[in-house]
């Protein structure tokens, strides 16, 4: 703040708080007091008026008293000395007959904040505790909070928490919330107030009583306390129903989060607590304050992970208004992505089609994102819809459809024609590094189907002496690889010049060494490129991510009613390099590393013998992945789409039911093995979860049902490479079931050590994940150390989500 003052300004003030003739006027001598306050607001240092405003305290003038007291409590720290002085009027004050001057004086003599005025402050404080007046109670309980902060390493005397303790019982409410708070600052170390039955059921009783923030306070505490018998918590939430429908959001939320905190363990109450805020929620998103309605938003996303169809009805009233923020309409398109269904899609695709022309360049991005996503499950409308974006030719809107599409082929590459045909003439429009890549992404993996894809290519290596984007560069590499397996008598010679210039000229090292590795690639022939350059087209295990499955809402009830909803951006995860979905990644729980954290501490081994429809093994041995006999590597290559994966599945399960059930499912190119795992809490687990700690170890999810559905099932295959004692490497394909039905299972194993002809041991009554593995041709080394791999994973996701 700028220095508005001077020291005649100072000086001037300081002879008129000397003037008797001031000071014997008794508005003169406070309008210059206000002069000294209004100098001090304004950056003006007044710190040499100290002892005359020390002066001006002794008065009967409230007022005045206000105003010096708030110069005082400034430059206090300032003038220690001399705030000495100032102790004996403010110890008078407290014994003034008026109220008002007696609160006033304990608060601002705690206000002073120096620590060598405590032991005249404790006396004051101690017998306003026991003032007749509400008002004094209320500031002297707030004054210990205060001295305790001021030393904090100093014990607070035993008896003035006893005090603060039965004062909790006092008639005024807010003296009852302060002393709560007193507590609470207090007693940090020792875990705050002690919440127990007696006090649990007078603060309840007491609640309404409180305002606004009073109650949010009483019950942010009451979530410590446990309720001794399901007769007494259904009392406690009788005496909270009123609270969780309150006009007051705060109020609603707070209660909100004590109703979930006492029925974690009675998801039905949790439910129906969800249904009756649900009015409540959606009046804060029409609230006047802007910072209300988002919360209000941020928390309802919330509330829809476990509840889906919580506000299905009502999707109108998250219709962006025209006035509204960016943050506001951006958050409102994440909710109405989950709203979607068959009966409102038109509507709501009709309503983001009208965002995407937003003069907000975010909000018109963020609106064909939210069109693009449910494109995944209703694709015709939407690729409609973006195809008539392009025709606008505006360089934001396009560069967002291009990357829409982008992820959405990669999700559904069905529509890979369609997208295709789009494309054509889009780059003249494209400026931005993202809207490029994604461009050049699309025509490096579906270059035979583009046309104009080898002039696409060439105007971007015309120009790439003057491209600045260094993801620009190294995927128009990769593009121009891809495309010269594919079409080579139309991409040969620019190829050449692209990597003469990356080679030779480029002088980022990044660029160079990608460039360096195609051109080394090439020497080794045109079918060791297009192994190496063969990725991934799309993922269709993503298919699962269209529709968000029902969590548990124990997953999130710790994070409701606090800042975490807001901090989370989106609602779905997306792909880290836009332009590059090869990409995608999944975080399956922040700050952990599955890669460090697949670690087996309960691994079924799987003893050597023949393979049966009826063979079980004995879980009595935990051995880990590191004991497996053959070095064995899992890889994704080559890639098993899903219509080849329902081929080979259905085709050896018909075989089986054509040898008969007594038969051995073993052939001379083939076995399938079943087996038990005790992972019953892997069905539980997210979709992102599961894939992440899959793909970690090289095993590719092409199917599953969502979490907590029965039967639960999970469809992955991945290919085996190990040598046979120094052989030449050998290959074989893993398909695979997870079958979890949640009902007990009866299965007879053999037990370790016992000899053909003895008795069996029956096992039964345990809910398992049933594993069904399916391999050829036949290598018995490459499934033991599979089905390890495999189980290792499937315990730690259980170890996780426990």
């Amino acid at each position: 703040m700028p220095y508005l003052g001077s020291e005649d300004t100072v000086r001037e003030l300081r002879r008129a708080l000397s003037n008797p003739n001031v000071q014997s006027d008794q508005l003169r001598y406070r309008n210059t007091i206000l002069k000294v306050i209004r100098a001090m607001s304004q950056g003006v240092d007044v710190s040499g008026l100290f002892s005359e405003m020390v002066k001006a305290c002794a008065t009967v003038d409230v007022v005045q008293k206000k105003l010096v007291y708030v110069f005082l409590c400034s430059y206090a720290t300032l003038n220690p000395e001399l705030s000495l002085l100032v102790i004996n009027t403010l110890r008078k004050d407290c014994q003034d007959p008026n109220p008002m001057v007696r609160s006033l004086a304990l608060r601002n003599m705690t206000n002073l904040r120096l620590p060598s005025l405590v032991e005249y402050v404790e006396q004051p404080l101690t017998a306003g505790l026991r003032d007749r007046a509400a008002c004094v109670r209320r500031v002297a309980v707030l004054g210990w909070a205060k001295l305790h902060n001021l030393q904090p390493n100093s014990e607070i005397d035993a008896a003035v928490v006893n005090e603060l303790y039965s004062l909790l019982r006092d008639p005024d409410p807010v003296v009852m919330v302060n002393c709560l708070r007193a507590l609470e600052e207090i007693l940090k170390e020792e875990g705050g107030v002690a919440i127990n039955k007696p006090i649990t059921h007078h603060l309840l009783n007491r609640l309404k009583e409180s305002d606004v923030w009073g109650q949010c306070e009483m019950l942010r505490i009451l979530q410590r306390y446990r309720p001794q018998s399901e007769d007494e918590l259904f009392d406690i939430l009788s005496l909270l129903d009123v609270s969780l429908v309150s006009p007051h959001p705060q109020v609603m939320a707070a209660t909100l989060s004590l109703f979930l905190s006492l029925c974690s363990s009675l998801p039905a109450v949790s439910l129906a607590a969800l249904e009756r805020v649900r009015g409540p929620l959606l009046a804060a998103c029409g609230s006047v304050s802007r910072e209300m309605r988002f919360t209000a938003l941020c928390h309802i996303q919330l509330l829809l992970r476990s509840v889906p169809g919580l506000m299905g009805a009502h999707y109108k009233r998250f219709f962006c208004g025209y006035a509204e923020p960016a943050y506001i309409k951006q958050r409102k398109m994440q909710v109405l992505v989950e709203l979607v269904n068959d009966e409102n899609v038109a509507m709501l695709l009709d309503e983001l089609k009208g965002y995407c022309t937003d003069v907000n360049t975010d909000t018109a991005q963020a609106a064909i994102s939210a069109i693009g996503r449910i494109g995944r499950s209703h694709s015709d409308r939407c690729l409609e819809i973006l195809t008539g974006l392009l025709a606008l030719k505006q360089e934001h809107i396009t560069s967002a459809v291009v990357q829409t599409m982008c992820d959405l082929v990669w999700v559904c590459p069905q529509y890979s024609n369609t997208v295709c045909l789009a494309l054509e003439g889009c780059e003249e429009t494209l400026q931005d590094s993202q809207g490029r890549q994604a461009l050049l992404w699309l025509l490096g993996v579906y270059g035979e189907q583009v046309s104009s894809a080898p002039y696409t290519l060439e105007v971007f290596i015309d120009g790439v002496r003057s491209e600045a984007s260094l993801g620009v560069k190294m995927e128009l590499l990769t593009t121009t690889m891809r495309l010269f397996v594919c079409r080579p008598a139309e991409t040969q010679d620019m190829l050449g010049r692209l990597l003469h210039y990356c080679i030779e000229e480029e002088t980022d090292m990044c660029v160079h060494d990608q460039a360096l590795l195609y051109y080394h690639l090439l020497h080794c022939g045109i079918e060791e490129t297009r192994k190496v350059l063969q990725g991934r087209r799309s993922d269709p295990s993503l298919g699962v991510l269209i529709g968000r499955p029902a969590e548990p809402i124990s997953q999130w009830a710790c994070s409701f009613n606090t800042l975490e909803p807001l901090k989370q951006c989106t609602i779905e995860t997306e792909s880290a390099s836009r332009g590059s979905p090869e990409h995608v990644t999944f975080d399956p729980k922040s700050n952990t590393d599955l890669s460090d954290t697949i670690v087996c501490s309960q691994v079924q081994k799987v003893h050597s013998g023949s393979y049966s429809a009826n063979q079980y093994t004995d879980s009595t041995a935990d051995v880990p992945p590191s004991t497996v006999e053959v070095p064995l590597s899992l890889s994704l290559s080559p890639a098993l789409s899903p219509e080849e994966f329902e081929r080979l599945w259905l085709q050896r399960q018909s075989m089986h039911a054509e040898q008969g059930a007594g038969k051995m499912e073993v052939e001379e190119d083939y076995v399938c093995l079943k087996e038990w795992v005790q992972s019953t809490a892997v069905p539980h687990c997210s979709a992102q979860s599961l894939q992440a700690a899959m793909q970690l170890v090289n095993i590719q999810t092409l199917a599953f049902t969502p979490p907590h559905t029965l039967p639960w099932r999970v469809y992955l295959y991945t290919h085996t490479h190990h040598a046979h004692s120094g052989d030449t490497p050998h290959s074989t394909l893993i398909l695979g079931e997870l079958l979890y039905t949640g009902e007990a299972s009866q299965r007879t194993v053999v037990k370790k050590g016992m000899c053909e002809g003895d008795l069996l041991r029956k096992e039964g009554d345990e809910k398992e994940v049933k594993v069904t593995l399916k391999q050829q041709p036949i290598d018995d080394k490459a499934l033991k150390g599979f089905l390890s791999i495999l189980t290792t994973v499937l315990y730690t996701l259980s170890s996780e989500k426990n």
